[in-house]
């Protein structure tokens, strides 16, 4: 008797000996296509019981070519790399894992955020340069203990980055649908939109995207924006008008942005964006750590496994599908 088959897309760490001895125990065999072009998927799918995927596309056209498919999951929080409502609409259970890198991602924001505001890119390209004696102190860095952090979005990570700010003393303004405005949160204060951009030195995003949050800072937003503020996104690229950041930068009108997330990493060299000064950007790597990495892996890895098994995952992503998905849940 053949085993079932899981298929992983991608990964972006060394192995996948932690999530390969689980899904193994449970009998199944684990198989890693050459590449996660849709192409190559629509290949591999065809007898695979379970999906596992990274960054890589699980399409419509993929998913209608996994027939025998009943459950895939996602290697981390957002679902925006998958046709969620083709994967209803066939009865595919989709999981995720939501609380597996809350303090590292609210890290890595305020990490960012206190690297632009002392200036370390500038000042350690200057001294690269040999130019030690000549950087002269004159950029618009802020007490932290007299600034303001607009955190827009109040999930895991949002919550952390509340907690972490308000730590080092500074006042915390949060927006967000599910809190009523101008009621106190844990660490800080619930307050419109326009009146976060407007207070706010420092703005960090830490939302899913989709329609509604689409290009959330556009021109539009940046120019409410205190000037000389800066902009922290962490989350996803497509909140973001990058031209619109870059611009501002360009006049002087922000002094710091950083980017875990782009909108579209195949040319970056290109962007505008990159040829402005105090700007950060990591590979969406904010979700890193050993120990982060490891509990996604295991995490990722049991929820294929408790579907399989019949059982309702931890972390259900398309409750849509439940009474209609393809293993009876």
């Amino acid at each position: 008797m053949m085993k079932k088959k899981i298929l992983i897309t991608d990964y972006v760490w060394p192995t996948i000996d932690p999530e390969k001895k689980i899904l193994e125990s449970a009998g199944y065999e684990v198989v890693v296509p050459p590449d996660d072009s849709e192409s190559t998927l629509i290949e591999y799918v065809s007898d695979v019981h379970g999906i596992i995927f990274c960054f890589g596309k699980v399409t419509s056209k993929v998913l209608e070519n996994a027939k025998n498919c009943l459950v895939v999951s996602r290697y981390g929080i957002g679902v925006d790399n998958i046709d969620l409502s083709k994967a209803t609409e066939l009865g595919l259970i989709v999981t995720n894992v939501p609380d597996y890198c809350t303090d590292e991602v609210a890290d890595h924001a305020l990490g960012m955020l206190l690297s632009l505001n002392k200036n370390m890119i500038s000042h350690t390209k200057q001294v690269i340069a040999g130019d030690w004696d000549k950087i002269t102190l004159d950029f618009p860095g802020h007490r932290l203990s007299e600034s303001t952090i607009g955190i827009v979005g109040y999930g895991r990570i949002g919550k952390s980055l509340e907690k972490k700010a308000y730590d080092l003393g500074m006042k915390v303004l949060i927006n967000s649908r599910s809190l009523r405005e101008n009621s106190q949160t844990k660490y800080g204060k619930s307050v419109s939109m326009d009146t976060l951009l407007r207070e706010s030195n420092f703005i960090s995003l830490n939302l899913p995207l989709n329609k509604d949050t689409k290009n959330i800072i556009g021109k539009n937003e940046i120019q409410k924006m205190k000037k000389n503020s800066i902009l922290i996104n962490c989350s996803r690229g497509g909140l973001v008008d990058e031209n619109a950041v870059a611009e501002a930068l360009s006049k002087g009108h922000l002094f710091g942005a950083g980017f875990d997330v782009l909108e579209n990493v195949s040319s970056p060299k290109n962007s505008f964006l990159f040829h402005q000064e105090n700007v950060i950007v990591t590979p969406h790597s904010a979700f890193y750590s050993e120990e982060s990495t490891l509990d996604l892996e295991i995490k990722t890895a049991n929820e294929v496994v408790r579907v399989l098994s019949g059982k309702m995952p931890n972390n259900l992503v398309n409750n849509d599908v439940i009474g209609k998905s393809r293993i009876g849940l």
